[in-house]
């Protein structure tokens, strides 16, 4: 146990040195984004001794894990609150879309890399081999935009952009940030339901890209198994088709399937900036891009550090399952 928290601990500990120089290195003066480019030399010498820029590196990057750990990131330019408060409140609406993106990937995306498998080069094969190709090569605002085209505009099937219609806006206390939690702790059905008809478009394009993908890995694993000695041997006796597919050829491939899961989970939470901007969806990708564009270095690393925290932290998650699924593991 201790070992893992030590390997975790410098992980992070990692983590915070790469973003930490990799703010002091790129071309952007955070100094200049705080108080303009017309601030007279003096303005700037005395805001950057407030920020502590005028300090050798190495007490910079010590004043910084301080910090961290003391839950302190500074403070964004371009919302003017402390980055800390806006990760807690743009984090969780990104958490809830990717969440339910990975959910409709995974129940779609294993079984249809299954049945590809199990009738390689039939119809049915190339088809699900085409729907990845889809998946991998289709621009993802692209699918965003016509999915609002079609089932919003068009069909009126689901809402609109945003988290809400503007009449529940601001109508349930965020306790957990999660606004389908909120609104069922709160006791709002029509806010819950409202909630899930602008979430389920967005969450299909992500799932639709983390089904490719997911499809595509399980056929490939189960490709690898259906060869196997043991599976011929179920075959020879007599062993009922689906027993043999479910049974003796899949489950040696969940543990493989564990990583291949997670990374996708973690693409999604990190990748969703052109879908959240399609969407004005008020998650982590589109705060990022805000603090990008106006060169908001403290809202950059902040939100950089919480998706390699989470990469960090998935990535342990699927060490335990590991174990779990696995006994030769322990």
């Amino acid at each position: 146990m201790l070992g893992f928290v030590f390997t975790v601990f410098l992980t992070f500990l990692g983590l915070l040195a790469i973003t930490f120089f990799i703010g002091r290195v790129i071309p952007i003066d955070p100094v200049l984004s705080v108080v303009g480019d017309r601030a007279t030399p003096a303005v700037y010498e005395a805001a950057k001794v407030q920020m502590g820029l005028d300090q050798p590196l190495p007490i910079q990057f010590f004043n910084y894990v301080v910090g961290v750990f003391s839950g302190d990131l500074g403070k964004s330019v371009s919302t003017g609150r402390a980055v800390v408060d806006d990760l807690s409140r743009f984090f969780p609406a990104t958490l809830e879309m990717a969440t339910i993106g990975i959910i409709i990937g995974v129940a779609l995306g294993v079984p249809l890399g299954v049945i590809a498998a199990s009738r390689q080069g039939s119809v049915v094969d190339q088809i699900i081999r085409v729907v990845g190709l889809l998946g991998y090569s289709m621009p993802a605002f692209w699918l965003g935009l016509v999915g609002l085209a079609v089932f919003y505009a068009r069909l009126r099937w689901v809402g609109g952009p945003g988290r809400l219609d503007i009449f529940y806006d601001g109508l349930v206390s965020p306790v957990t940030g999660l606004i389908l939690v909120d609104s069922l702790l709160a006791g709002e059905v029509d806010i819950f339901w409202n909630a899930v008809s602008h979430l389920i478009l967005p969450a299909s394009v992500l799932g639709f890209f983390s089904l490719a993908y997911i499809a595509r890995m399980t056929r490939s694993f189960m490709l690898d198994q259906l060869s196997q000695e043991f599976v011929t041997t179920a075959r020879v006796k007599g062993v009922p088709e689906r027993v043999v597919i479910w049974r003796h050829a899949f489950n040696p491939i969940r543990v493989p399937l564990i990583t291949v899961i997670g990374l996708s989970y973690a693409g999604l939470l990190e990748g969703s900036v052109m879908i959240e901007t399609v969407f004005s969806w008020p998650g982590i990708g589109n705060y990022l891009t805000t603090a990008l564009l106006n060169a908001d270095m403290n809202a950059v690393l902040g939100s950089t550090l919480v998706i390699g925290a989470v990469f960090i932290f998935i990535n342990k998650v699927s060490d335990v399952l590991y174990r779990v699924l696995d006994p030769r593991a322990r």
